[in-house]
């Protein structure tokens, strides 16, 4: 017997792309349990399924940045509670992060991708589960957005929980009203703008250097959870002079095409993740 629970949650994260550099993405996650019935003419109780797994994909994947531990461009060193990680990208440039261990997510693969990011969590979220339910197939999925959107990682210094981590994103769409008509060459011109970027606040900028012809951008702040520090090429950074909160994203993204575009009024709507 298979019970099936379709857009079980989602998860908002970011990764370590050797082509892309770090990626902010959001998942749907979905799952199968495969096993015999129990006491109850169940395959598993149906509340247990919900309340584990979306337990453990918020605490063990959720906010976090997931790291291909097996990676031959990536090398990891602990210390404490702490892990410092460096990732070699496929363009001659690298990316480096010292931060808490539990905003880093070291997945055992080389590459990450929806398929080996759910193999990974399903084999660790089945020994959850009674020995009555023999296999649990995770699957991961984007919403469906019929128009333009960004994947963009930030972090929040002030945030009380878990979106202070430095690394985490998502995958998310953009509305844009030019004098109150939608208009799908702006919103396309930040899709573009935002693909696959690190946002920073100007204030959490530490330091600029060039290394090897390349510009990087170091970030560092010490937040509740412990000190971050993220150092990552400029060609894939966004500065700006606010907090990354998605109010204030949609605020820079109104005032910028105001800038470009005076002859419109702008409306923006900006969204955070799924939904």
């Amino acid at each position: 017997m298979i019970l099936f629970v379709d857009r079980l949650t989602n998860i908002d994260f970011s990764y370590l792309d050797h082509q892309r550099g770090v990626l902010g993405e959001t998942f749907l996650a979905n799952v199968r349990l495969v096993g015999e019935l129990d006491e109850q003419s169940m395959v598993c109780d149906f509340g247990r399924v919900k309340k584990t797994i979306r337990h453990w994909l918020d605490t063990e994947l959720d906010h976090r940045l997931a790291v291909p531990a097996q990676s031959p461009h990536i090398k990891i060193e602990e210390e404490k509670d702490y892990y410092s990680i460096r990732f070699e990208l496929a363009n001659q440039t690298w990316i480096q992060t010292r931060s808490p261990k539990s905003s880093i997510a070291l997945i055992d693969t080389d590459v990450i991708t929806a398929e080996s990011l759910a193999n990974w969590a399903g084999k660790q979220i089945l020994t959850h589960f009674p020995l009555s339910v023999a296999r649990m197939q995770l699957e991961f999925s984007n919403e469906d957005i019929s128009g333009a959107y960004y994947h963009y990682t930030h972090g929040l210094k002030k945030h009380n929980g878990n979106c202070q981590r430095i690394a985490h994103g998502h995958r998310s769409r953009i509305d844009i009203w030019a004098n109150e008509k939608k208009s799908p060459l702006i919103e396309q011109f930040w899709a573009d703008e935002w693909r696959d970027i690190y946002i920073g606040s100007r204030e959490d900028l530490v330091k600029q250097f060039e290394e090897n012809g390349q510009t990087y951008l170091s970030f560092a702040y010490k937040a509740e959870q412990g000190n971050f520090e993220i150092t990552l090429p400029k060609s894939i950074c966004y500065l700006i002079d606010c907090d990354t909160t998605v109010e204030l994203l949609a605020w820079h993204i109104a005032q910028r095409t105001r800038q470009l575009h005076p002859q419109y009024f702008i409306r923006v709507k900006a969204y955070e993740g799924f939904g």
